[in-house]
């Protein structure tokens, strides 16, 4: 079994949202074993969200934030 090594989409710092709810902007703070742990972005304190990058979406308004542009 040979398994490629994929770069992951997001990096610590990128603001994205999740398809659930579009309108939440989370930030990466990590990635790990193709887990993203994200935070609200307005509510830093709160505990981590887990996503795997399937449920994740790039916010095309963010973009320039996120230096992808």
């Amino acid at each position: 079994m040979n398994q490629q090594l994929m770069p992951n989409k997001y990096y610590p710092g990128d603001v994205v949202s999740a398809k659930v709810d579009p309108d939440l902007k989370l930030v990466v703070r990590r990635y790990i074993d193709r887990i993203y742990y994200c935070q609200i972005q307005n509510d830093l304190k709160r505990k981590d969200l887990v996503y795997f990058e399937r449920e994740l979406v790039e916010n095309p308004l963010l973009l320039s934030k996120n230096n992808k542009v």
